[in-house]
Formats: structure tokens, C-alpha cells, sequence
């Protein structure tokens, strides 16, 4: 998907979500997030779309304080806030477009443009989206085109060697015989990963590995996500190296 597109996303994936949990008990824990309320995961990501829309705006060169996105803590009672919801990420997107994809900022690791962070909020709603119906008990569906673009998202960013700095263990993935393939049941998508070099390397398309998973594709979306376990999948191979996978995958 291109920017555009990952701008509208954020706007759309927002309006998808209140109506994911209209009525629902903010009060209800997130399976997937332990220890958050619905409530408290609704206040992070309207939150987050505030954060990154001053990032956006002023064009920030350093990193900006952002605990109105770690800080979630808040009133529970009553109906989800889906003005405010709403308001903050098309407050995101209008800055987003008013930049253009190219404007230089600050971002983590070296993107460095509007782009990223377009692309970032898309998928970071879209995947809290599926939080928040796990939550609030409603299902969860998504485009193809939409998952594809947020589970190439995940590989490129858990592929950056900078985490082996950042988070030494993650040199534990790397080692002979370890490869990974994920293929969609009901799509033309796969994914590959390869961890048997210096660095872990990932490209689009099938290939034989030690592990495959194989499922729907928003099946496949949450199970690389972290939010459904590799059960929701069918598994052939070595089930402990995704399981190793799984642990150290990981952004933010």
C-alpha cells in the first residue's frame, strides 16, 4: 500500500474499531494486552495518534515525551469515547497528508520521513483494532491487501540488525536449519524468513523451511502479531523454533 492509502487506513481502521466496541464494557480485560482494561487500550491509541500527529506537525528532530501513550490509566465507566476516537486519527491523517510522504523528522531506527509513520499508525490501529474485539467479545475482519501490507511491516521492522543491539538476546534466533515459512490458506501470500546467516533476512514468497505456518490470512496476521497462539495455524515442522520466533519478535 502506498501513502495515501496508509493514511486513509488510519482513519478507516479508527471507524471500524468504534464500531468494533460500541456498547461495550470499557471495564473488560484485553486478552492480548494482560493487565489493560478496554478503556485503558482505547486511551493509548487515541493517544497515540495525538503523539504522532505533534511529531508530524512540528517535525520533530528528537524523540518527543509520549505518556499520553504509555499512560492509560482513566475512567472506565460509560460508552467508548469514539468522537474522540475518531478526532485523533483524522487529526493524524490531515497532518500526515499536509506533510506528504516525503518531509524529514525524527522516526526510530533510520526511516526518517512522514512515510513511516503513515505506514506505523495504519498497521498499530489496525492491530489494536483486533485487540479491542477480543475485548469486547465482536469479531474481527480485515482486507487482504491490508494484512499483507501489516505482516510485510512486522518482518521488515523485527528484520533491522539494530535490535541485535537494542536487545542482545535476539542473537538467540540466529543459527544453522532455522527458516520459517507462513502461506496464507485463502490468499496468494506468503512470507519466509530465514535466520541462518548474521542477520535475519525475510522476503515475500513461499519456500521450504524447517517450521511452516499456514492459515487464513488474518489468522496468519495474529498469530505473527503475537495476538492469537500458533494453535489458531496448522504447523508442520519444527513447532519449536516459531515458538522461539514468537518470543523474540517484537517492535516498540
Amino acid at each position: 500500500m502506498d501513502f495515501g492509502r496508509h493514511c486513509t487506513e488510519i482513519v478507516a481502521q479508527t471507524e471500524r474499531l468504534v464500531r468494533d466496541v460500541a456498547g461495550a464494557d470499557l471495564r473488560a480485560p484485553v486478552p492480548s494486552c494482560p493487565g489493560w482494561t478496554l478503556g485503558a487500550l482505547l486511551r493509548h491509541i487515541g493517544g497515540g495518534h495525538r503523539w504522532a500527529e505533534e511529531v508530524v506537525r512540528t517535525r520533530a528532530t528528537a524523540f518527543l515525551p509520549d505518556d499520553r501513550v504509555r499512560k492509560v490509566d482513566g475512567d472506565d465507566s460509560g460508552e467508548a469515547p469514539a468522537a474522540w476516537l475518531v478526532q485523533g486519527a483524522a487529526g493524524l491523517a490531515d497532518a500526515l497528508r499536509a506533510a506528504g510522504p516525503d518531509a524529514a523528522l525524527w522516526t526510530p531506527f533510520d526511516y526518517g520521513t512522514t512515510a513511516f509513520w503513515a505506514r506505523r499508525f495504519a498497521n498499530e490501529t489496525l492491530v489494536h483494532r483486533a485487540d479491542a474485539t477480543l475485548a469486547a467479545g465482536t469479531g474481527f475482519t480485515v482486507a487482504a491487501d491490508v494484512a499483507a501490507d501489516a505482516i510485510d511491516e512486522w518482518m521488515e521492522l523485527d528484520a533491522l540488525p539494530q535490535h541485535f543491539d537494542i536487545t542482545p538476546r535476539k542473537r538467540g534466533l540466529l543459527g544453522p536449519g532455522r527458516t520459517l515459512a507462513f502461506e496464507a490458506a485463502d490468499a496468494d501470500a506468503a512470507w519466509s524468513v530465514d535466520l541462518t546467516g548474521d542477520v535475519i533476512a525475510w522476503r515475500r514468497g513461499g519456500a521450504r523451511a524447517a517450521v511452516t505456518v499456514r492459515a487464513p490470512l488474518t489468522d496468519l496476521l495474529l498469530v505473527v502479531y503475537r495476538r492469537r497462539p500458533p494453535s489458531a495455524a496448522e504447523v508442520t515442522g519444527d513447532a519449536a523454533l516459531l515458538d522461539l520466533w514468537l518470543d523474540h519478535v517484537a517492535f516498540g
